[in-house]
């Protein structure tokens, strides 16, 4: 397995990308009945059953309408801030479609590849979106630089979906300055052991807006969680874009049962799961030739993978019972790419062998 070296030419961070990604495709529209799911991201065999219990005590309170003050005390505590720079939100997805309703950018940028939703909520709005493109040739690594000075609101992803880079939090902080609105999606920060380059807790970076999500570590995709932290006026601002009772009751029992402190230990003993089932998978994946890892090293529930005739390699790993997310769909990445996410050693013992299983059939076909 080797390192990704390049991508081919690199786009200029100011120059319109004009190749066009459908930025509303996403993971579950892989999976089918009777695949192996590694095309979504959400933790397997979740949510436990504390937590289902909990989500359940909390529909005897449904008549009510949801009152989010437990929650958004419990993660402030949480994160060490004040209660009026948290906002809770039906999953970060909201999250990003009330910056885009709220704020007003006169020049917003994107850093890709990364979660396509941040885009495509700006553009909905009416807001045009320069992208800059991180290549693969480095690996994925955020260039400050890269970052037009002009842009006065600018989002990034970390670790970022799919390329499961880890940018330091030193990095991060370059972007930030009076009048710019920077956004960080921690969707999978969790999964990050000790939260290392986390800014979640940084209530002294200007114009910063940190997204935490609480569906992929707990498997509440169906049920809508997460939240964002901010300065005051911003959540503020941001409260006023947001429907009345936007998040429900069994959504509100659910962030509070995860702000727990023996919650945030089971995260945590998790966490280390991942990472040590990511290091099995990748060792595995150094045994099929032809196969590259993006990031070096990876550091999300997932990876990005390069390889010869990607899209034919997925069709072939549906035949065989597996769903993999295709990359393509992001800009800055192309045809050679897909997705998979880490799971236990005995799937990713059989999922090496299908993709070797795949690959090989296609090198017979041709």
């Amino acid at each position: 397995m080797r390192t990704p070296t390049d991508a081919g030419r690199h786009q200029p961070p100011h120059r319109p990308h004009h190749r066009q990604h459908d930025l509303r495709f996403h993971g579950d529209s892989e999976v089918g009945d009777g695949l192996v799911d590694l095309a979504v991201n959400v933790r397997a065999g979740t949510p436990p059953p504390w937590l289902r219990e909990r989500i359940a005590a909390s529909l005897t309170g449904l008549a009510a309408y949801p009152d989010g003050s437990a929650a958004r005390e419990a993660v402030a505590a949480r994160h060490g801030r004040p209660a009026g720079e948290v906002l809770l939100t039906a999953g970060a997805a909201e999250a990003f479609v009330l910056l885009a309703r709220a704020l007003r950018p006169r020049r917003a940028v994107v850093v890709h590849p990364q979660f396509t939703e941040p885009e495509s909520a700006l553009r909905a709005a009416g807001h045009p979106v320069e992208r800059v493109l991180l290549p693969a040739r480095d690996g994925f690594r955020l260039d400050p630089a890269a970052v037009p000075a002009g842009a006065d609101l600018v989002v990034v992803g970390n670790p970022t979906n799919p390329t499961s880079v880890l940018h330091p939090a030193a990095l991060v902080r370059r972007l930030a300055r009076p009048g710019r609105t920077l956004v960080v999606d921690e969707a999978f920060m969790d999964a990050v052991p000790g939260e290392r380059e986390s800014l979640a807790a940084a209530g002294d970076v200007p114009g910063l807006v940190v997204l935490r999500s609480l569906t992929k570590t707990w498997g509440l995709a169906g049920l809508r969680i997460g939240y964002l932290l901010a300065a005051p006026d911003t959540v503020a601002e941001l409260a006023r874009a947001q429907p009345l009772w936007a998040v429900s009751a069994p959504a509100l029992a659910a962030a509070v049962a995860c702000m727990e402190p023996q919650a945030l230990a089971e995260a945590a003993r998790a966490a280390d799961t991942v990472t040590a089932d990511r290091a099995y998978l990748v060792a595995r994946l150094r045994e099929v030739p032809g196969v590259e890892v993006a990031a070096d090293p990876p550091a999300a529930p997932f990876l990005l993978l390069r390889l010869p005739a990607a899209e034919a390699v997925r069709l072939r790993l549906r035949e065989l019972g597996w769903a993999v997310r295709r990359a393509d769909t992001f800009p800055g990445l192309g045809a050679t790419w897909l997705r998979v996410a880490v799971r236990d050693r005995r799937t990713s013992d059989a999922f090496t062998g299908a993709l070797a299983a795949a690959m090989a059939a296609g090198t017979t076909a041709g």
